[in-house]
């Protein structure tokens, strides 16, 4: 796919690769440090922050510490969310009780965005979730909850707007075989890997060290326990399935980074119950299908290539691009159009086209 570049405060460049956060801090003051948002919470930004690396005595001896800091007034309406990169100001010391300015958030790779669920009374606000993450982990129960392939979907639409790259991560195989919910994601290209309770993890180790990755999924699929079974000192809560309802309780109320000690971070997030898709255009959606785009020239105009009179079908029958692609597109097209994951959370859904 290729990628886009913008300026300022909506710069999308490929983030490369490393344990550590890559940060290009233009300081917004000559005493500014630099630091990487782990936790947010209530206007409170707590900001990982590395030794300097210039020479000198003191300041080798400086160690990685926790700063907490809160917005300069200069910033505005700005927003600053988990995985941002910003320069701080004042008592940047980590001691209990200080407090420091963020003055800048740096430019981003990339922002993982949901809107106010699209199904709702609701003007589509967008809602940042995570910022400069590079991978998508959508973590989803294979039963125990039972799959929702239609969160899956949105939330793979939300990873192709953000142009970050997508992983299945499928739980709880000890309950239920991966084979269909593979073969339904197999045409889109989408890797996977298969974990149990007390399995191994060598195999998600593999896809998520020295990157930036960020775990979404909704309630009780087993993810703060897969959390705490990748970073051993994470302590996060863990919630049980109601047998009745088939719910999860949220059990992580907010976003939080955590440095995983072969290398590279992982962002939790708060189980979600909807991911709204509002802000993403038809043509976003589109454009992680290079093989499809061609076929669209020919397509009458608005056409939103879910109807009748759409060239794709003609694309498909003469040969140019395989019919399981063009609908996984159509799949993903209508849970953008807000087609309803199931009548209440935790249900099956209904058949896919």
């Amino acid at each position: 796919m290729r990628k886009r570049e913008y300026d300022e405060d909506d710069v999308r460049v490929r983030p490369g690769k490393g344990s550590r956060p890559r940060t290009r801090i233009r300081p917004a003051h000559e005493d500014a440090v630099e630091g990487f948002v782990v936790a947010v919470d209530r206007g409170r930004y707590t900001t990982l922050v590395e030794p300097e690396r210039a020479k000198g005595a003191k300041r080798k001896q400086q160690q990685r510490r926790l700063v907490v800091a809160m917005k300069a007034r200069e910033l505005g309406r700005k927003g600053i969310v988990v995985g941002d990169r910003v320069a701080l100001v004042g008592d940047v010391s980590g001691r209990p009780d200080t407090l420091a300015r963020v003055v800048r958030v740096e430019p981003r790779s990339s922002m993982l965005r949901r809107s106010a669920d699209d199904t709702d009374d609701t003007d589509g606000i967008e809602r940042p979730v995570v910022a400069n993450a590079d991978q998508l982990v959508i973590v989803t129960a294979l039963a125990d909850p039972p799959p929702r392939p239609r969160m899956i979907d949105r939330i793979l639409v939300a990873a192709f707007d953000a142009e970050i790259d997508a992983l299945l991560c499928l739980t709880k195989s000890d309950l239920a075989p991966p084979d269909e919910l593979v073969a339904l994601y197999e045409p889109l290209g989408v890797p996977h890997v298969v974990v149990h309770k007390g399995g191994s993890l060598a195999e998600l180790h593999d896809h998520l060290a020295g990157r930036v990755s960020v775990l979404v999924g909704h309630s009780g699929v087993g993810k703060s326990t897969l959390v705490n079974a990748l970073v051993p000192d994470a302590n996060r809560a863990v919630s049980q399935v109601n047998a009745v309802t088939g719910r999860g309780r949220h059990t992580s109320t907010s976003a939080v980074a955590l440095e995983l000690p072969e290398g590279g971070w992982i962002i939790d997030t708060p189980g979600v119950r909807s991911f709204g898709l509002a802000h993403v255009s038809v043509e976003t959606v589109l454009a992680g299908f290079p093989d499809l785009v061609e076929g669209t020239v020919n397509c009458p105009k608005g056409c939103t290539h879910l109807s009748d009179g759409c060239a794709l079908d003609a694309w498909v029958t003469e040969g140019h691009a395989d019919q399981a692609r063009l609908q996984s597109l159509r799949r993903l097209l209508a849970s953008r159009e807000g087609a309803p994951d199931s009548g209440r959370e935790g249900a099956p859904d209904e058949a896919h086209p």
